[in-house]
């Protein structure tokens, strides 16, 4: 067994816009990414048509959105209740170009990103992708982590505007 520890760098943007117009303005710039395709490629089906429609899945922000979960909801267990989602959003055209070259990049993609509402403001928190995607050490994987700092930042800038 081998241990090690990595710096991961964490961004926390803040606004005075609604939580519910922050959350629909992140969704609205993010695709739907359907499981089908991924079973398809299992059954051994055609390489071109599964990357086809998975281009047709990615949103505005080239991402698209895997699932949710309500953590505002499952606060309700502890009578906290409280606006707070969570979103799990990447593309895996781009976890290919990572994992091809470590397969360990896996562990990070998709990515996740909470938004959540706290003393009348609405936060936005994600740890950046080329902090995790970093301790890889593989100049191909940075590459892509690289500009997947820049797609996750213009998509949490967009929808806080």
């Amino acid at each position: 067994m081998t241990e090690s520890r990595f710096t991961v760098e964490h961004v926390r943007l803040t606004s005075d816009k609604p939580f519910g117009k922050v959350t629909a303005a992140f969704e609205a710039r993010l695709g739907k990414f359907d499981p089908e395709v991924q079973k398809e490629l299992a059954r051994g089906g055609d390489l071109q048509t599964a990357r086809t429609r998975m281009e047709a899945m990615v949103g505005p922000s080239g991402f698209m959105l895997f699932s949710t979960s309500d953590h505002g909801a499952l606060l309700g267990i502890v009578g906290e209740r409280r606006k707070a989602v969570q979103y799990v959003v990447g593309n895996p055209l781009f976890a290919v170009e990572m994992t091809r070259h470590a397969i360990g990049a896996g562990l990070y993609a998709p990515l996740r990103v909470l938004i959540y509402e706290a003393d009348g403001k609405t936060c936005i928190e994600y740890d950046k992708p080329s902090s995790l995607f970093g301790q890889f050490g593989d100049s191909q994987v940075d590459k892509m982590a690289a500009s997947l700092d820049r797609k996750l930042a213009d998509l949490a800038a967009e929808a806080m505007r």
